[in-house]
Parts: structure tokens; sequence; C-alpha cells
């Protein structure tokens, strides 16, 4: 595990736009975690809505078919990130899409015909300041609300299959998201009087840090390399103790995180600016142990919430 630690750091990845996601690693091992833990009906039902999806032909393609199964599930994990660079997919919103628009649409559930890439719904940006900055809160929607939705839509057995296969790509990534402690806050200081976009304005550097010179992008990487295929992201999950899941309210996942946040990953060496910081082998160290914690809950939760919906 210990090996594995420092191969993530060094194949973090740094986002030209702010990044809002645990990368392609992080998400498929929390969805492999889930997989582990689905009962046979929910297995079924989530392979059958799954094949729904414009990218499965992709996802399976050069797979043996009794691993199909499972490498769709943990690849459809990635898909509300892959549509971020798929031409037939557009922005909707200001600053790249990363702000909501002011309109239905915004919070529309229509499935497959829907091509906004809804970059807004990937995080909420609970605010906080340690020096009396004044916060903006939350826009909506966010990935609070959509959770919600999702998890509403699926258990709906009157709702169509195009809508339900859309939702649950969704959601699989989504409930990861909401575990990444930077999906959830954005500090507000004297220095970043607009927030700090979840540490993506935050500076850093370390030895093992890889391209990563963000506290956002640092977090990203932990879990393994955004490039790596399923089957490493399956390895890894079985390397990972199955925990209770505990709470199935997103609300609850969401102050969890924005706790871990405010203590954990806002510590020395990062202070109250923008850095850069130097980041310790000791703060490395303490969050390489927070995001495993982390995605492993978000695996146990994916999988409750999908074994209820599909009984």
């Amino acid at each position: 595990m210990k090996s594995r630690f420092w191969i993530a750091l060094g194949c973090a990845v740094l986002f030209g736009a702010p990044a809002k996601a645990w990368n392609n690693f992080g998400h498929m091992e929390a969805a492999a975690l889930a997989w582990n833990q689905l009962t046979p009906a929910a297995k079924q039902e989530a392979t059958r809505l799954l094949k729904l999806n414009p990218q499965y032909d992709g996802w399976i393609q050069g797979v043996p078919a009794n691993q199909r199964d499972q490498v769709a599930f943990v690849k459809a994990a990635t898909w509300p990130d892959q549509i971020k660079s798929l031409s037939d997919y557009h922005n909707d919103g200001d600053r790249n899409g990363d702000v909501a628009p002011q309109t239905p649409e915004a919070s529309q559930n229509i499935g497959y015909a829907d091509h906004f890439r809804h970059k807004y719904w990937h995080f909420i940006d609970e605010p906080f300041s340690t020096d009396g900055t004044t916060l903006q809160q939350p826009q909506s929607p966010n990935a609070q609300t959509q959770v919600a939705v999702f998890k509403k839509t699926l258990a709906d057995k009157t709702a169509s299959d195009d809508v339900r296969s859309y939702d649950l790509s969704w959601l699989l990534h989504l409930i990861s998201d909401l575990h990444q402690p930077l999906h959830a806050t954005s500090r507000f200081t004297h220095a970043e009087q607009d927030g700090d976009a979840g540490g993506n304005d935050v500076k850093i550097s370390c030895t093992k840090c890889g391209s990563a010179r963000e506290l956002h992008a640092f977090w990203d990487g932990l879990l393994g390399p955004t490039s790596a295929p399923p089957q490493d992201a399956i390895d890894a999950a079985a390397d990972l103790r199955t925990v209770d899941a505990g709470s199935t309210d997103e609300n609850d996942w969401i102050q969890e995180s924005f706790q871990i946040a405010k203590t954990s990953v806002y510590a020395p060496p990062i202070r109250g600016g923008d850095g850069p910081y130097k980041l310790t082998k000791a703060y490395q160290s303490r969050a390489h142990r927070i995001a495993n914690q982390r995605i492993a809950l978000a695996g146990a939760r994916i999988a409750a919430i999908l074994n209820d919906a599909f009984k």
C-alpha cells in the first residue's frame, strides 16, 4: 500500500481548468468497491441500465466476457468527466461551465438527450473563513441537489430506463465526488474574497507531487494515476478493507467532507493565503490515509443506495 501512495503522488494530474472530481482512478476505485458489495439483483439491474449509455461499447471493448459487467460499472463512474472532452457535449454557465446558469435546463433530468456537461453538478462549495471574510453561499443546482434527484429517480420504477441509466452514471460519480473534502468547501480569506474554488487557487509544491501544483489537484491524484486501466483500480479496491456505509444521506457526507477540509486539508503547512506551500511528508501521509478512508465510505454508500433502489 505504501508504494502505491508514492506512485499515485507521482502521477497526480494538474487540470487546466478548476478540477472538481477525484481523477479517473479514484472514481473507478469507489465503483469497484461498490460492485463487490452489490446484491446479485442490483448487479443485474445496474448492468442492464448501463448498456444504454452511449459509451458502453467502448467500455467493454477487448474485455473478456466474464469481466464486462464489472468493468462497465467501473468505467461508468468516470462518464460525467468523459463528457467534458466529447465534442457533442457543451458547457453551460459561466467560468467555463463551473457556474450554474439560472435556467430550468441547469437542473433538468431528461436522460441522454441532455448534452450539457453540467460541470457545476460535481461539487458544492460550503463556505468558511479563517479571518472573518464575508462568505458566499453555495450555488444551486449542485452535487447535493443532484444526488438527491438521482437517488429518487433510480428507485422509481415508473421512470424511463433512459433517464435511470443516465442518473446511474451520474450517481456513481457524484457520490464519490462528495467524499473528496475539497468538493464540499471553498475557503474565503482576505486574499481570496470570492473563495479559493475548492483549493484550486492554493498553490503547493512537494517532491512527490508530480505535476500537481494546486491543492485540489494534489488531493484529486492521491489514489492513483488517472490514466490507469480499470483493472488497476479493481485491484486497488481489493486491498482496502470494507467499511460500514453508515449514513446514506448526502447532507451528512457533505458535512463530513467539510469538517475534514477545515481540520485536515487546510492544515499546516497550508496557511491563510494562496501559497505556494511546500507539503511535508506528514501532510502527504495524512492525506493518503484520509483519501483511502473516504473512498472506502463512498464505495460502501454507492452499494447501499443501489441495493435499496434495485431490490
